[in-house]
């Protein structure tokens, strides 16, 4: 049985090492992306400090369609280029958003969100899979350093799906 470690006492480029690790670990022998993903979001959610959603959105007939994760119930599906979900996917490039509320067309899912991340999952040749998306209650909580972790958090889950 996989357990988890206590990653509290980490500084931020260890504590997404350990989690990169742990999800490797987790995810290696299995081929199912569903179980992936959930533990994926799982693994992030009760992980990383200060936030109230992680999870993933799959590309499915041209749209962004609700995939595992944990949190409040949210946006089932979201159009390509809408919110900072939609765009992230459009553009194949990460957001990081510092307060949503600034951020024109967002899609309030949670309201409790303050700051997000998006970050796309791409194929190895560059075709869009789906977006790794994580919110937080603070503004600003996302910083360089959440981004280059999650971004290989993602790069993980891409190769599984």
């Amino acid at each position: 049985m996989f357990a988890a470690s206590d990653l509290s006492k980490c500084t931020k480029p260890e504590l997404y090492q350990q989690l990169a690790a742990q999800l490797r670990a987790l995810t290696d022998d299995e081929t199912d992306p569903v179980a992936n993903m959930a533990n994926c979001a799982a693994l992030i959610f009760h992980s990383v400090p200060r936030l109230n959603w992680a999870g993933f959105y799959l590309l499915k007939g041209g749209e962004l369609v609700l995939g595992p994760f944990q949190g409040q119930p949210a946006c089932i599906r979201i159009a390509i280029g809408s919110g900072v979900c939609g765009t992230a996917a459009e553009t194949h490039t990460t957001l990081r958003v510092g307060d949503v509320t600034k951020f024109k067309g967002h899609i309030a899912c949670d309201s409790a969100s303050r700051s997000e991340i998006v970050v796309p999952m791409l194929t190895a040749d560059s075709h869009l899979i789906g977006v790794l998306d994580v919110d937080s209650p603070e503004v600003d909580r996302f910083d360089a350093e959440d981004e280059a972790g999650l971004k290989i958090l993602a790069g993980i889950m891409a190769r599984k799906l």
